[in-house]
């Protein structure tokens, strides 16, 4: 009988630490999914393998698959601009040790968001820290339940049109991370806007330069399907997970510990899977 089963695929997740920050050590976000249907309790098949059945110290095993486009600028001087709501925060947490650890002296703006500040606002800590140090010029955020109406990264994008679009006259580059089947379209959206109302561009000069911005890959999304994110009654945590540095070969995760404000950890242009 289990010979007639398809294999599991494996999990793809972004990789949320710059190696120069964690040398021999690659960090993942892992959003555990848990939610009811039908009238019984479903779990994600990984995310809960990793937060509930790997012991501390344990290991399982992974592998890295290269993302050639989806990296910060090369030019350390250029600004960036990172949209990542939820467990789309991974990579960027990424970029912004790198740009720390290398001394780069390009402006960084993040927004991030989710449903509640007090249980979802992962990395805090480490954010607000870069925000003293320097690494962080600016830090918008939108937790969408905190409040009666709804506020999500499109909407705090909005708000700050001007400033935003005169980071993308400077040279900066547009990075977004998150659910492809809703968030990824609205925040698309956002940019449209923002370069045709701040830039007082028409539909179509809105258009070309934005398409002008993708070819000179200074707008690059890594998105992903989340479609159990969608179902009632999910329940959401996570747990920080690290890669060791051992042969590819036997590289293994190792699960480092758990808690629901855990954050996400990358090397730019990596993602790992398990």
């Amino acid at each position: 009988m289990i010979a007639l089963l398809k294999k599991l695929q494996p999990r793809l997740y972004s990789i949320s630490s710059s190696p120069k920050a964690h040398p021999g050590q690659v960090h993942l976000c892992v959003g555990v999914v848990r939610y009811d249907s039908l009238g019984r309790s479903r779990k994600g098949v990984c995310s809960t393998f990793l937060a509930e059945r790997v012991p501390t110290g344990g290991a399982v095993s992974g592998f890295v698959h290269h993302n050639k486009n989806f990296r910060p600028s090369a030019n350390p001087d250029a600004p960036m601009l990172m949209v990542g709501p939820g467990t789309g925060i991974a990579p960027f947490r990424a970029f912004l040790e790198e740009r720390r650890a290398t001394g780069a002296k390009g402006k960084n703006w993040l927004f991030f968001g989710d449903q509640r500040g007090a249980t979802d606002f992962l990395f805090r800590e480490e954010l607000e820290a870069m925000q003293r140090d320097g690494t962080l010029t600016r830090l918008d955020l939108a937790f969408s339940r905190d409040q009666a109406e709804k506020i999500y990264v499109q909407t705090r994008m909005l708000e700050h049109a001007q400033e935003l679009y005169a980071w993308l006259e400077e040279g900066g580059g547009f990075y977004v991370c998150g659910d492809a089947s809703r968030m990824a379209k609205d925040v698309d959206a956002a940019p449209h806007q923002v370069i045709q109302t701040a830039g007082g561009k028409t539909a179509e000069e809105t258009t070309a330069y934005v398409a002008a911005l993708k070819k000179d890959k200074r707008y690059q999304r890594d998105v992903y399907c989340g479609p159990c994110q969608r179902l009632a009654a999910a329940v959401r945590g996570a747990r920080q997970i690290t890669i060791s540095s051992d042969p590819p070969a036997t590289r293994r995760l190792q699960a480092a510990g758990t808690g629901s404000g855990a954050a996400p950890l990358i090397t730019a242009p990596n993602t790992a899977r398990a």
